[in-house]
C-alpha cells in the first residue's frame, strides 16, 4: 500500500456560525491524483487551504507522513506547490524575475537553469525579459504554474486552475499535470471541470455541504457513468 502523505481525522472547520467543513477524514496516498468536485459553498476551496497551512482546523487533525501539521517547522511548506485562479505573481516584474523571486524563497539550486528549463516548459521563453503587466491572462496563469513548480514540490494543490484560461494555456496544464503524476507526485485538485477533472485523476471525491458524498477510485466509475455519478452525489 502507498505510503500516506496526509490523513484527515474529523476535521471540522467553522468561520463565525457558519460550519464549512463537518468532520471530514480520508488519506492521501503518495502518488495519488484526487480530483474534488462539488457546488459553490461545499468546502472545497477550505480543504485546500487547510492542506496548504493557509488556515487551521477547528476541529479534528491532520496529519503529515504521520506528523500533526501543528508539530511541523515552517520549511515543510517547501513540499508544496499551489495552483489556483489567482496567480501570485508581482506585476512589475519581469517573468525571469518572478521566477527568480520564488526560487531563492525556496533554495533552489542551479536556479538560472531551472528558470530556463521552466520557462521553456510553460512556452513563455521569449517573453522572460517582458513585465508581467503585460501579460494576458492565459499568460499569467502559465507563469503561475511555473512559479508553483519551480521548486520541484512533492505535493501540487490546485484551486480552479482552469478558470478563464484559453484553450492553449489549458493544454501546457494539462500536459504539465500528467507529467507530474508520471513522476509520483500527489495532487489534489479541486474543480467543476467535469471532464478534465475525471480525465486526469486516480481517485475521486465529490462534495457537498461540508463532507463528502463520494469517494472512490476513478477504476470504479465508468467515463459514461460519471456525470450520473456526480449528480446523485450531489442531489
Amino acid at each position: 500500500m502507498a505510503e500516506a502523505i496526509f490523513e484527515l481525522d474529523k476535521v471540522k472547520k467553522r468561520y463565525g456560525h457558519t460550519e464549512a467543513l463537518r468532520g471530514v477524514s480520508f488519506t492521501l496516498a503518495r502518488g495519488e491524483f484526487l480530483s474534488v468536485f462539488g457546488p459553490n459553498g461545499a468546502g472545497k476551496s477550505t480543504l485546500l487551504k487547510l492542506l496548504s497551512t493557509l488556515t487551521k482546523p477547528t476541529e479534528g487533525d491532520i496529519l503529515f507522513e504521520g506528523t500533526p501539521l501543528k508539530k511541523l517547522k515552517d520549511d515543510f511548506r517547501r513540499h508544496f506547490g499551489i495552483i489556483s485562479h489567482q496567480p501570485y505573481l508581482y506585476e512589475n516584474l519581469t517573468a525571469r524575475e518572478n521566477l527568480d523571486f520564488y526560487g531563492r524563497l525556496y533554495g533552489v539550486k542551479e536556479l538560472s537553469d531551472r528558470i530556463a528549463e521552466i520557462l521553456e516548459r510553460v512556452e513563455l521563453s521569449h517573453r522572460k525579459h517582458d513585465r508581467v503587466r503585460t501579460f494576458s491572462r492565459g499568460m499569467l496563469q502559465r507563469l503561475s504554474i511555473a512559479r508553483a513548480l519551480i521548486h520541484d514540490p512533492d505535493i501540487i494543490l490546485l484551486d480552479e486552475p482552469y478558470t478563464g484560461l484559453d484553450q492553449h494555456a489549458s493544454m501546457v496544464l494539462t500536459g504539465i499535470l500528467r507529467e507530474q503524476f508520471t513522476r509520483n507526485k500527489s495532487i489534489v485538485m479541486v474543480t467543476h471541470n467535469l471532464p478534465r477533472g475525471y480525465e486526469l485523476a486516480s481517485r475521486i471525491a465529490v462534495m457537498k455541504s461540508g463532507r463528502f458524498t463520494l469517494m472512490e477510485d476513478k477504476n470504479n466509475i465508468p467515463e459514461r457513468e460519471f456525470e450520473d455519478v456526480y449528480l446523485r452525489a450531489v442531489g
